[in-house]
């Protein structure tokens, strides 16, 4: 189960862009424990320092300072690379809404000068950050690969516009390409802090702190939340996936369906308070409900999550305990 018995060829390179963040960091600790070399990208605009002194003691790791942005660094960092995890974007729908421009440069472009970069260095497979944002107000559960409603931020198009370069190169340049639409990931090392922080570690590190919650609507919205090992399983099982599965993209998710109220209720009563939370308005760009069918990660690149949501959201807790 999971990817310890994942295995590559040895001295296989890994580049992670966005690789001081909280799921590029995740994969450079992964890959590193599994004995592979890993060149890590980023330009710390999102990213921290923190994530990268991490690693800077293991002779296998490499940092470069540097953005997807620019096309030179992109060649610079694809170098002598076999596989790419391609992480370096922004998130958040609300922000995106605030700074398109910017969300095209860097998440539309930058993903471009990455593909780009990655076939002229004969990369073996090229793997990326899609988003469940791409599925729109499509109403149906569960979400399903080819039944896409209509884009709800400039967030949403970016990742969609990824995935139809992504095909691209694969069409036409013969990269293999494999998006994963991730749903709602959370885990150590994600922050807590600012005004588009993530709900789960926003909420433990208010909680922790004594402050009051406030949950966007009435707490009712559903999410398939992802813990982070799982997300570490479908990139390192996408970079062992047969070339016909390249071109496409895949839900990754655990496949089930948490409400936020329940889970606002479930870390008050892990973390033993009795905190009522205040309820504000809803998010703009924000989908109601979201719940991953993972039938198609499963059958194309083997993938088997064995990260439920309550084993995720305890280890999840007892690290934010240790480390807020």
């Amino acid at each position: 189960m999971g990817y310890s018995e994942v295995k590559f060829p040895e001295n296989s390179k890994f580049l992670v862009t966005g690789g001081a963040g909280f799921i590029g960091s995740n994969l450079c600790e992964a890959i590193l424990n599994l004995g592979y070399q890993v060149r890590c990208l980023d330009d710390l605009s999102t990213g921290k320092q923190a994530n990268v002194d991490l690693f800077l003691d293991n002779p296998n790791y490499e940092f470069i300072k540097g953005d997807i942005k620019d096309f030179n660094t992109c060649m610079k960092a694809c170098e002598g690379v076999d596989y790419v995890l391609n992480q370096a974007a922004w998130g958040s729908v609300p922000r995106s809404i605030e700074m398109p421009l910017f969300y095209c440069a860097n998440n539309i472009q930058g993903t471009l000068n990455m593909l780009e970069a990655a076939r002229q260095n004969g990369v073996k497979k090229f793997v990326y950050a899609s988003s469940s944002s791409v599925y729109g107000d499509e109403p149906n559960l569960p979400k399903k690969e080819g039944r896409e409603g209509n884009l709800l931020s400039p967030y949403a198009v970016s990742k969609r516009a990824n995935e139809e370069w992504a095909k691209q190169y694969t069409k036409h340049y013969g990269l293999d390409t494999y998006g994963l639409r991730y749903f709602n990931v959370f885990g150590r090392r994600q922050d807590p802090n600012g005004a588009y922080a993530a709900v789960i570690p926003k909420f433990i590190k208010q909680l922790i702190s004594g402050e009051t919650p406030t949950i966007n609507g009435d707490g009712k919205q559903s999410r398939d939340f992802t813990y982070i090992e799982n997300v570490i399983e479908a990139n390192l099982k996408a970079c062992l996936a047969p070339g016909d599965a390249a071109g496409e993209a895949f839900n990754v998710a655990y496949g089930g369906r948490e409400y936020l109220l329940d889970i606002y209720y479930g870390l008050t009563e892990a973390l033993g308070l009795d905190i009522e939370p205040n309820f504000g308005p809803d998010r703009a760009g924000d989908i109601k409900h979201s719940n991953a069918d993972i039938s198609k990660a499963k059958q194309l690149l083997g993938y088997d999550p064995d990260w439920s949501f309550e084993r995720g959201i305890q280890a999840a807790i007892e690290w934010y305990k240790e480390n807020l």
